[in-house]
């Protein structure tokens, strides 16, 4: 049996949103249908014994059920951790005979500090992280500056000019703090401009021309401007970076007064403190499991459309919407019922289709519903084979999120919040 499951609490229900989110809020999309059959694929109404179908096994269901010794079907979850998993140090060990319905992992939400850099809109400053990192070199460049790791997505590369943001980077001129040791990045939106506005930024390199006098430029106007009398040259580079906003003129994003634990609930904020001072922002770092069971955590930065983003206390990034069929985004299976825990509806964590390190990560992610078509019968599913194994054996359905039937895009980047 999975070492997960052996690590289930019987312990007081995990809260939901305290803003109020329920399982109504998300409405699936019909299941997508299995090519020439006119079925849906998560339609079959096999079950599963073990690693097998009970139709497989001499005397089927009752039979296995028996030899077991159990009177409910087990996960077929592989053992799998990381050196973020330190199995019984990680989680409240218990007996076989204490599972119950809730599925309490420890570290479920930790502090993760994130090093801010300042940059500027229309003459005003604005705070932003960098997460990711389309192009290995700037990963790399940009990790060493910061002291703290960028991810690499060559996915972004992918997303299509409407799901972008126009920012600027100098190469040369005035030294300072931006990406390449000179003044900070100029945006040329914010999360005040909803409509516009997107964390993912394409890059346009500024560059001083040789006759030309560097000076700070702190807004789209003074660099077109600038343009305009031959002192710089803009060049556009094949480079998306994910650059979420966290203060800007007039706003910033929701602060939770919270003491952290690991049953903190997932609404109403997720940063706990901004420190302009000290250049930093403390997120919180929420935890779920990589395509194959490796443990990861991720913080939320922005989300379209606006209900679930307002619930979870981030920025509306409407643009993201244009992410829902490229490959930009990659799915993300979030759970409805089943097993009470710590994933964002109050059930257990999510699966993603990606982690870092793989060819298929990014930040953007494309949300996907899981609910257990009998919740008594549910099991701890930890990789994306043990949701396929359910929903094949039809005991899982699978459906796109529709809130306010909308395309639903969330920006979460994955991270290592103990670095």
């Amino acid at each position: 049996m999975n070492k997960s499951l052996r690590y289930i609490a019987i312990l007081a229900i995990i809260p939901l949103f305290t803003t109020g989110l329920t399982t109504d809020y998300f409405t699936d999309a019909n299941a997508i249908k299995s090519q020439g059959t006119g079925t849906s694929k998560y339609g079959s109404q096999t079950n599963i014994c073990g690693l097998n179908l009970c139709s497989e096994i001499p005397g089927g269901k009752a039979a296995w059920m028996a030899e077991q010794g159990q009177t409910t079907p087990v996960a077929p979850v592989t053992e799998k951790k990381n050196e973020m998993e330190k199995d019984d140090s990680m989680m409240e060990k218990v007996t076989e005979a204490d599972l119950g319905s809730v599925l309490r992992l420890s570290r479920a939400n930790v502090p993760a500090t994130i090093p801010l850099h300042q940059g500027y809109y229309d003459s005003g400053k604005v705070f932003f992280i960098i997460t990711d990192s389309s192009d290995p070199t700037h990963a790399e460049i940009i990790t060493k500056n910061q002291g703290w790791q960028v991810e690499l997505a060559p996915l972004l590369k992918n997303a299509p000019d409407e799901a972008l943001s126009r920012t600027y980077m100098f190469t040369n001129g005035i030294n300072g703090n931006g990406i390449h040791g000179f003044q900070g990045e100029v945006f040329t939106s914010t999360p005040a401009q909803a409509d516009v506005y997107s964390a993912l930024a394409s890059h346009v390199h500024v560059t001083w021309n040789e006759s030309s006098t560097p000076r700070v430029l702190d807004s789209d106007a003074m660099i077109m401007e600038a343009v305009d009398n031959g002192e710089i040259t803009l060049t556009e580079v094949d480079v998306v970076l994910n650059m979420p906003q966290i203060v800007w003129p007039d706003g910033k994003m929701m602060v939770k007064d919270v003491t952290l634990t690991d049953t903190t609930p997932y609404g109403g904020g997720q940063v706990l403190d901004i420190n302009t001072e000290e250049m930093n922002v403390t997120f919180i770092a929420h935890r779920g499991w990589g395509p194959d069971g490796r443990t990861i955590y991720y913080i939320v930065t922005d989300a379209t459309p606006s209900g679930p983003a307002g619930m979870m206390g981030v920025v509306n990034a409407s643009t993201s919407a244009s992410l829902i069929a490229n490959s930009a985004a990659v799915d993300l299976f979030q759970f409805k019922n089943g097993l009470t825990g710590t994933g964002p509806l109050g059930f257990q964590p999510g699966i993603a289709a990606g982690a870092p390190g793989d060819v298929n990560y990014s930040p953007m992610w494309r949300i996907f519903m899981i609910g257990w078509g009998n919740p008594e019968n549910a099991q701890v599913l930890e990789t994306i084979d043990d949701m396929n194994a359910y929903r094949e054996a039809g005991l899982i359905n699978i459906g796109i999120a529709r809130p306010m039937d909308s395309d639903h895009i969330v920006n979460c980047p994955f991270i290592d919040p103990f670095q």
